[in-house]
């Protein structure tokens, strides 16, 4: 079966003044769809087809530049539009998520300033990232391109439960080359009830 566009639960303009209406459309509507059609070119007729993503993901031979762009690009995205929220969004963690960033950074506001870093820092094109470990432990880390922790061999271990694109597509209309402030304003969208369900989920 092919992967199909995930439709979004909110608006385009529903993050606003944070993320704007238009760098959404062509966000979700450009580019995630042509992450969606590209992949399913790639897989067509192989044996990935059929798969889950994150099968196709955690299996991934690294030499297949499509599967691993698109496929990436795919999955990123689909995480990325459903930890923000116009609703709740901003705030801080509560519960065991809670629990578990305290325990590995101190603070809430010191996860933020490690996740800033590892945004901020990440040369050229690519994704920052909250990965949940078996046990419940939880680390910050990074990733060029389309690569994400599923993926083998990339330098990020767990399951990712928060992510955020620093490729300019996501941010260059509203915000040119301030990068840090994009990455101050997704603060206030994400969803912590959500990752704190994907937290849940893959600890």
């Amino acid at each position: 079966m092919a992967f199909e566009l995930p439709k979004l639960t909110y608006a385009y303009d529903a993050l606003e003044p944070h993320i704007d209406a238009r760098t959404m459309e062509i966000h979700h509507g450009k580019h995630h769809n042509g992450y969606t059609t590209n992949l399913n070119n790639a897989i067509s007729g192989s044996d990935l087809d059929g798969q889950s993503i994150e099968s196709i993901l955690e299996s991934l031979d690294m030499s297949n530049a499509a599967v691993r762009n698109n496929g990436g690009g795919f999955y990123n995205h689909r995480l990325f539009w459903n930890i923000m929220s116009p609703n709740g969004g901003g705030g801080e963690p509560s519960g065991a998520l809670s629990e578990a960033l305290n325990n590995a950074f101190g603070s809430f506001e010191k996860f933020k300033d490690a996740f800033a870093k590892a945004a901020a820092t990440r040369f050229g094109s690519g994704w920052a990232w909250l990965c949940v470990n078996s046990g419940g432990s939880v680390e910050v880390c990074s990733t060029a391109n389309q690569d994400n922790p599923l993926m083998p061999n990339v330098g990020c271990k767990g399951f990712p439960i928060l992510g955020i694109d620093v490729w300019e597509h996501a941010y260059y209309l509203n915000y040119q080359n301030r990068r840090p402030d994009y990455i101050q304003a997704f603060f206030n969208v994400v969803d912590w009830s959500m990752v704190s369900e994907l937290y849940e989920e893959n600890k």
